[in-house]
C-alpha cells in the first residue's frame, strides 16, 4: 500500500488491524486471470478496534449495521488486473466508507415562517388558475363544441 489512508483529521486507517484475502478475479485478463489472485477482500474489525475515538466507533457501528458481519466491515475490489491496484482501491474505499460513517450528524434544520410575499404570490397564482379553469366550463359554443 502507498501509505496510511486518512479517515478524517489525524485518524488513519490502522494497517495493523486490516485483514487481507486474495482470490481469482473475474473479468478481462486473458491467461493471466487464471493464474493470479488479483481480487482483494479487505476486512476491518470495527467492533474491536481501538484506533477510532469511541464516539466515532459507536456512530459507525450504528450507520454501517447493515454491512457488518459480527462487527467486521468487509470491502472488495477486483476491477484492476493488478493485485497492488486492487489493494489500493480497497483501502481507499474502506477509508471513505469509514469517513462517511463517522461524520457528525448534520445540523438540525431550523423551521422559519414562510415569507408574506411568497404566501401572497402563491395565493394569487391559485386564484388565477381557478379562474382559468372556471372559464373552461359552461356550455360555450365554438369550433371545438360544434
Amino acid at each position: 500500500m502507498s501509505g496510511p489512508h486518512v479517515i478524517r483529521g489525524s485518524v488513519r486507517l490502522p494497517v495493523s488491524e486490516l485483514r487481507w484475502r486474495f482470490s481469482r478475479s473475474s473479468g478481462p485478463g486473458g491467461q493471466h486471470v487464471n493464474t493470479s489472485d488479483t481480487r482483494v477482500e479487505l476486512s476491518f474489525d470495527l467492533a474491536a478496534t481501538e484506533a477510532l475515538p469511541e464516539v466515532w466507533k459507536e456512530r459507525a457501528l450504528r450507520r454501517l449495521a447493515g454491512r457488518l458481519t459480527d462487527g467486521v466491515l468487509t470491502v472488495r475490489a477486483g476491477e484492476h488486473r493488478s493485485q497492488w491496484r486492487n489493494r489500493e482501491a480497497a483501502a481507499v474505499r474502506m477509508a471513505a466508507l469509514l469517513a462517511e460513517a463517522t461524520a457528525p450528524p448534520p445540523k438540525a434544520r431550523r423551521r422559519r415562517p414562510v415569507p408574506a410575499g411568497i404566501k401572497e404570490r402563491r395565493l394569487r397564482e391559485k386564484k388565477r388558475r381557478g379562474e382559468l379553469k372556471r372559464g373552461r366550463s359552461g356550455g360555450r359554443s365554438g369550433p371545438a363544441w360544434d
